[in-house]
């Protein structure tokens, strides 16, 4: 035997009471450092702006053929004969500079497709033969609400890429098992007479939401 006698319960109690006491002691006083920043205080990030809603509007320019009948809105403007004699084309005229003179009655219309007026001439689109449809190069017809074969007659590369989903501004769901996804035309962003569209601002890059590294631990891309 060693001498020593072995505790009681009752002094084994007490022991493990003081111990938890002890614990507790010490870990209210972490949280008393820690809630009043003993150890300091994390930098405040800065906060991140919202995107401009200019960004995420969807709605497009302009209004199609197609747009029009599904609104079931007026489309008088489209009732070419209701002007024009059928089954007798139009007459053009043109100018001392070979240029197309737009009649008053389509005042609201400015020629400017095509770089030094190459497409000043209205049939090159327009049926003459039938002034409710479009004509193709190939000599195939459409309607006004699928005009992206007549565009793409002639700007082939931008209508593959349409058709595959790079042009256009395709929004919605790009697995349709969720919803559909639409696709734009055209003439929903181009004016089939004066097609350019004026430049507009990119959108902002993908916030890191981490701070930029300090000067001297950025690497130049540039050879001494």
């Amino acid at each position: 035997m060693n001498g020593k006698s072995p505790l009681l319960p009752e002094q084994n109690g007490a022991k493990s009471a003081y111990v938890l006491a002890g614990v507790t002691v010490l870990f209210l006083l972490l949280a008393a450092a820690l809630y009043n920043g003993l150890w300091g205080q994390p930098p405040v990030k800065p906060q991140i702006p919202p995107v401009d809603p200019v960004f995420l509007e969807t709605t497009p320019w302009r209004q199609t053929y197609a747009d029009l009948v599904k609104a079931k809105q007026d489309l008088s403007d489209y009732d070419c004969y209701a002007c024009h004699d059928r089954n007798k084309p139009p007459p053009l005229r043109f100018d001392d500079q070979q240029r197309i003179v737009v009649p008053s009655e389509h005042s609201n219309i400015v020629m400017g497709h095509g770089s030094h007026d190459r497409n000043n001439l209205c049939f090159n689109c327009h049926n003459e033969n039938n002034l409710e449809t479009l004509q193709i190069r190939n000599g195939s017809v459409v309607k006004f609400d699928n005009i992206p074969p007549l565009c793409g007659s002639c700007h082939g590369p931008t209508y593959r890429d349409w058709e595959a989903g790079a042009h256009g501004r395709t929004s919605g769901f790009w697995n349709h098992q969720l919803g559909d996804s639409v696709r734009l035309s055209c003439a929903n962003c181009h004016n089939p007479h004066s097609p350019r569209i004026p430049t507009r601002q990119p959108a902002p890059g993908p916030h890191s939401l981490h701070e930029d590294a300090p000067p001297h631990q950025v690497k130049s891309e540039t050879t001494p």
